[in-house]
This record gives C-alpha cells, sequence and structure tokens, in this order.
C-alpha cells in the first residue's frame, strides 16, 4: 500500500471553541490541510496519521480500508457531533491511475468553522504522544515568495497548440472500425515557478481565499489551490456536486460581460462541452441514488476572472441492507471515486478520452484534476476537482490548467483560455 503512518490507535477529541474568525489566519505551520470557502471549513496542520497510495484502479478502494481500519481503532471524544467533527482525514488523488502517490491524512489538529456561530477543534495523536496545543503555538510570519522564474513544463505553448490541433482532429475523425467516436478531451498544460526559498503554502492560501471566495480554497501535502468545482458533497443520504463546463472571460464592464455571458450560453461548442460533463455525472451517479435531479439547462457560474456555465445535480442515496455495503458505496470518498474522472476533466467516452490525453500531454498530471477533500468517520465530506491549483515542493511550484476540447474548438482560442486559468495561482505566487 506504499508507506504509512497508521497509530495503533489514534485518540481524538472534539471539543467547541469560540468563534475563531479567520481559520487560515490560525495556521501555526506550512505542512498545512484546509478546505475553506467564504470563510467557512476546516483547515488544520500536522500528521497524525497517514498512507500514501500505489498506482491502480484500486488505490480509492485501498485508501478506504486503511481509513476504516484507522477510524475503526480510534478513541474518540467528539462533544460537538458534526459534520467535519471527530476524525477526519484529507486526501489528494492522482487523475491518472497509472499513476503513483495519491495520500491521505489524518492532522494532528483541526480547526472547524461552519459560518453559523459554530467553530470546534479536533486534536489527534499517536499512542504515546500529547496532542497539540493550540493555544500554545503563535501563528508564525508567513514568507511570501520572491524572486520567481517562470518556465515551460512538458509543452511549449505553440506545441500545446499543435496537441489541441491534433485532438481536434481526431474528434473530427470520427468512431475507429468496432469503436466509439471521440466527442470530448480535455488537454492540460503545466507551468513551473522557482522562487529564492521555499513556498509557504499558507501565503498562497490566504490570497486565494481572500480573492476567490466563491472557490474551495484547499491545500494537502502541497497541493494548494482553488477550485469553483464541487465533485461531490455528502451530508447524511444527500448528495450534490456543482458540474463546470464552458468558459468565458469576464468583461471590462458591465454592458461588455453581460454580453459575454449571454454569448456562453448561447455558444454551440461551450453548450456542446457542458451538455457532456452533465451526462457524465448523472450516468456515474444515477445509480447510487434513489433521486437525482438536475436543471435542464446551465446557469452562469461567475468567478472574478472567468465566467463558466454550471448546472447543480443534487440527490438522494440509495439505501442498502448491508452495513459494509453502505460504507463502500456512500462515503464521501466512494462517492468521489465513483464518479472520477468525469467528463469535464478527461473526455468522452472516458477511454478514449483518456488514451489521447496520454499521447499528447507529454507528461503526468499526478495530482491535477484528480480528488481533493475531506472525510470523516460518518462518511460525510466534500470532495472538489483540483483544478486552479499547483503543486508545491521546496522552492518549485508546478502550475495546471486545462481545457475541454471539442470538434469546434481553435488553438489559439484554448491556449487563450488556458492562460487565464493558469491567473489565479500566478497571482497568488507574485503577490
Amino acid at each position: 500500500m506504499g508507506d504509512s503512518r497508521d497509530a495503533e490507535q489514534l485518540t481524538v477529541r472534539t471539543v467547541a471553541i469560540p468563534d475563531p474568525g479567520d481559520l487560515l489566519a490560525r495556521l501555526p505551520r506550512p505542512d498545512v490541510v484546509a478546505w475553506v470557502r467564504h470563510g467557512a471549513g476546516l483547515a488544520g496542520w500536522g500528521e497524525a496519521a497517514r498512507v500514501t497510495l500505489p498506482s491502480g484502479d484500486d488505490r480509492f478502494t485501498a485508501g478506504e480500508k486503511w481509513l476504516r481500519s484507522v477510524f475503526d481503532a480510534a478513541e474518540v471524544d467528539d462533544q460537538v457531533r458534526t459534520r467535519g467533527t471527530g476524525p477526519v482525514a484529507f486526501g489528494t488523488f492522482t487523475f491518472d491511475a497509472s499513476s503513483d502517490g495519491s495520500v491521505l491524512v489524518i492532522p494532528r489538529a483541526l480547526l472547524g468553522r461552519d459560518g453559523r456561530g459554530r467553530a470546534w477543534l479536533t486534536t489527534a495523536a499517536q499512542p504515546g504522544t500529547e496532542a497539540d496545543d493550540p493555544e500554545a503555538l503563535e501563528a508564525l510570519p508567513e514568507s511570501a515568495p520572491k524572486g520567481i522564474r517562470w518556465h515551460d513544463g512538458s509543452l511549449s505553448a505553440p506545441r500545446w497548440e499543435q496537441a489541441v490541433a491534433k485532438a481536434v482532429a481526431a474528434i473530427k475523425a470520427g468512431a475507429p472500425a468496432g469503436g466509439e467516436a471521440l466527442r470530448k478531451v480535455v488537454l492540460a498544460r503545466d507551468l513551473y515557478a522557482t522562487v529564492a526559498g521555499d513556498i509557504d503554502a499558507r501565503v498562497l492560501l490566504r490570497r486565494l481565499a481572500s480573492r476567490y471566495p466563491d472557490c474551495y480554497a484547499f491545500a494537502c501535502d502541497g497541493m494548494v489551490g482553488a477550485t469553483p468545482e464541487l465533485l461531490i458533497r455528502r451530508d447524511g443520504c444527500q448528495v450534490s456536486s456543482l458540474v463546470l463546463a464552458g468558459t468565458a472571460p469576464r468583461g471590462g464592464d458591465q454592458a461588455e460581460d453581460e454580453a459575454l455571458g449571454a454569448g456562453l450560453l448561447a455558444d454551440a461548442k461551450n453548450t456542446e462541452e457542458h451538455v457532456y460533463a452533465v451526462a457524465s455525472m448523472r450516468e456515474t451517479l444515477g445509480p447510487l441514488c434513489e433521486t437525482l435531479d438536475s436543471a435542464d439547462s446551465p446557469s452562469l457560474i461567475k468567478l472574478p476572472n472567468l465566467l463558466h456555465l454550471g448546472t447543480r445535480v443534487h440527490g438522494r442515496l440509495r439505501n442498502h441492507a448491508s452495513a459494509g455495503e453502505v460504507r463502500a458505496v456512500r462515503s464521501a470518498l466512494a462517492l468521489a471515486a465513483a464518479v472520477h474522472p468525469t467528463a469535464a476533466v478527461c473526455g468522452t467516452p472516458t477511454g478514449a478520452a483518456m488514451e489521447l490525453i496520454r499521447e499528447l500531454e507529454q507528461m503526468d498530471r499526478e495530482r491535477y484534476a484528480g480528488p481533493v477533500g475531506w472525510v470523516d468517520a460518518a462518511g460525510n465530506g466534500e470532495w472538489c476537482i483540483a483544478l486552479r491549483c499547483a503543486q508545491l515542493d521546496g522552492r518549485t511550484a508546478r502550475l495546471f490548467a486545462g481545457c475541454g476540447i471539442v470538434a469546434g474548438s481553435r488553438p489559439s482560442a484554448e491556449l487563450a483560455e488556458a492562460e487565464v486559468k493558469f491567473r489565479p495561482m500566478r497571482g497568488a505566487l507574485e503577490g
């Protein structure tokens, strides 16, 4: 299963605390986990237990099995008893099953805030160790990145445009003999930033959370970002998702913004891309639900720098007779595994799109476009798609951006869209 630090029995305690305000301002160390939107969510530090999972289609199942063993063995004192209390694990999973490096972490200390006046602190400790005392830890000064140098990743801009053109040609070529025609593929680019000293994830998180409050600012094992796309949320038997596909820039004034929004809603290329993404979510989530509802047409999702076509999906999970089956099917992590990869980040049909991604991108996406989020011992949690993000490694940040390619895509327009999608992380690094 890879390296793991799964204590024989964690001691976990959750207590109510006064509202701490800005969760990200309270983090005393840069080894952080976070999931924050509009000031509410979870933010913590340290590692009470951890597992790194090898490649394979069973990486989610292996992670679920490890989590269950740790959760079941834990000695828990939960005085708050709500979603996100008691033992909580954060995870970041690879996009491609052939990639190593999926990780689950149970932090040593975790602050929670629901935005309605309720807040809590959870501590987790291994046998023979003492839990962190946040009152004894002062938030350290955060070191902003300095001396940034940028350089290309796997493909330069012209070579990536060539890859887009090849993808369009493959889509227009139609179905191979005996196969299903490729209708959409998502191609990603990477970009590297190198700075003078180690990059502090807390700096990036606070900048992203303040600039993009409607997004989910997240961090786990050096993967940091602010994504607008909610892959899956589970609250008891209720599940929901926000599917995004189809993008346009924001306008310089209200009139231009409204015109761009109307154009996006009417655009055939973007509408086609969005239809595939919603169908992908419904096809995979539908069999797990008693009911599943979504709007007949997308709405505009407005972010500070972009407009997206968005469709919200809501469902009620089926009941299963077997307790083991309930856990396997219904935890937030298992649901994320069931719907990944969606057409929004891979394409349709999935197999053909994945094959073309491996051929044309000429890189390992690692955990970009994979599920990232959290799950508690009751199976509740939230997982997003790791977009608008970077993987931090000491002085280096690897940024990613991707675009949905369909028959009507133009390479130059897709390159421009990718550049816009790099901006949130570029801006967080540059100040």
